[in-house]
């Protein structure tokens, strides 16, 4: 998608409500009720294997997520007690 200066709805990303379509939702703004979800690829990918690989992305980002957090509070504590 390219930024091209005029609006346009991306399906799973966004969508321009009518007050019509928010009345007939009850005025609830979830976005899932408006965006929709946007079309997939079947990657072939077997669900087993893609769950244990999608499993192990996670445990990296995890650790990665506690690495960078000890990270910024060993920086802060530097900061805010001078060393």
């Amino acid at each position: 998608m390219r930024w091209t200066g005029e609006y346009a709805d991306v399906l799973g990303f966004c969508k321009g409500a009518t007050l019509e379509e928010i009345r007939e939702h009850g005025h609830v703004l979830t976005p899932g009720r408006y965006v929709g979800a946007a079309e997939t690829e079947d990657d072939d990918e077997p669900f087993d294997q893609k769950l244990k690989r999608l499993v192990a992305e996670l445990e990296d980002q995890f650790a990665e997520s506690a690495r960078l957090e000890a990270t910024i509070r060993e920086q802060l504590r530097t900061l805010t007690h001078g060393g």
